[in-house]
């Protein structure tokens, strides 16, 4: 294990907060500082577009708080400087280090200023935008728009509805079919339409029409208009990485690291979350950034024991990628990395029965699972997709 003295964890979301958790876990003594962007202490994001929307405030995480280390929220780190070993705040602070964990994470793709300026428009990343949405879709009467159809649109579109709202959900695409194929994406814009929400697919957003300071509709490529009375962007997200421009990290799409999770050409230096990108072994050393919980989770504390333990002691990080998601009370999971795969099949149910399980492989082994209603088969196909079976 290394003898380091000062680490430094920036970013509290859950990705940090493992780390800071896990270090400590680990046996460091030494000064651990944990800097958070925001004033809260770190909290769970799945309920933000699901449970809080419907006015449960429970976002608690585990260990949050009896963080055993210099709490600094609401301060943002503005500069790193790799040789000098300091991470500079938006405050004027400098914290020194000899190892550094980045947990930054990413946050959601925005409209052009004069656009998101508009009253009525919304993006949904942390708890403050998701209490400022909840308070905003009290007082709504028209149509709710949610642009984006994947996981964060699809839960916000089934919230709004079930709070009986007019909803629109407008995607480039089918929703989800990148990330869960063809099969259940179709399935998901079908169970969306049955409940209830319109679905403008295949279409881009040309823009935002407002009157008065206010947002009232959303112009789509061609002539078409959709009246909103209130709109969520929810387009993706894009990593924060802008504050390690010229400090010697490798950037591409997120911290571009090994598979042990040290940023590239760095010892001292880690990365876990949303903002790292890392070469999968399990899949041909594909590199992949994975934008959810249970990589957080995961990524964040194998982040911390790898840093401690030091490149020569490190060991490569190769969880197979899992999420889930309920939409209109339906329970959708995937595992595994199924946009690599050149086949799917349907190995278990039907989709006419809304229970079924899709494999997903390339070159006959399984790389993806995706599954409706059917968690047992899910387990089942990721284990098999870690053991790189054939289907």
């Amino acid at each position: 294990m290394g003898t380091h003295e000062r680490i430094v964890v920036v970013g509290a979301s859950l990705a940090g907060l493992r780390a800071a958790v896990t270090l400590r876990e680990e046996g460091f003594a030494g000064a651990l500082a944990l800097v958070g962007a925001e004033p809260h202490r770190p909290y769970n994001r799945p309920p933000l577009s699901k449970s809080v929307l419907d006015g449960d405030d429970d976002v608690s995480l585990p260990g949050a708080d009896a963080i055993d280390a210099d709490w600094l929220g609401g301060r943002s780190a503005v500069r790193l400087d790799g040789a000098a070993r300091t991470v500079a705040l938006d405050d004027g602070t400098e914290l020194p280090y000899d190892g550094l964990v980045i947990a930054t994470g990413a946050r959601p793709r925005r409209l052009p200023e004069e656009q998101m300026a508009l009253t009525g428009v919304h993006v949904l990343r942390t708890l403050d935008d998701a209490l400022e949405l909840r308070k905003a879709l009290a007082d709504v009467r028209g149509r709710v728009v949610v642009m984006g159809g994947g996981f964060v649109g699809g839960e916000v579109a089934s919230s709004v509805r079930a709070a009986g709202h007019e909803v629109a959900i407008v995607d480039a695409a089918e929703p989800m079919v990148r990330v869960l194929g063809r099969t259940v994406g179709t399935w998901l814009a079908e169970h969306h339409r049955a409940n209830g929400v319109e679905l403008v697919t295949n279409t881009r957003v040309a823009g935002l029409v407002g009157e008065q300071g206010r947002v009232t509709g959303v112009r789509l490529d061609g002539s078409r208009t959709l009246d909103a009375d209130l709109v969520v962007v929810g387009t993706g997200v894009v990593p924060n990485t802008e504050w390690l421009e010229g400090s010697g990290v490798h950037l591409d799409d997120g911290v571009v690291t090994d598979e042990r999770l040290f940023a590239r050409g760095h010892t001292d230096i880690v990365a876990a979350g949303d903002v790292a990108r890392w070469p999968h072994a399990l899949f041909g050393d594909e590199p992949v950034r994975i934008e959810h919980w249970s990589n957080a989770n995961e990524q964040g504390a194998a982040a911390a024991r790898n840093l401690l333990r030091g490149p020569s002691g490190a060991v490569p990080f190769g969880q197979v990628p899992a999420l889930g998601t309920r939409v209109h009370g339906t329970r959708i999971q995937y595992a595994g990395l199924p946009h690599l795969a050149d086949a799917s099949t349907v190995v278990t149910g039907a989709p006419e029965d809304g229970k079924f399980a899709v494999a997903f492989t390339r070159e006959g082994v399984l790389v993806g699972a995706a599954t409706v209603n059917f968690p047992k088969e899910l387990t089942r196909l990721r284990k098999a997709i870690e053991a790189a079976e054939s289907l």
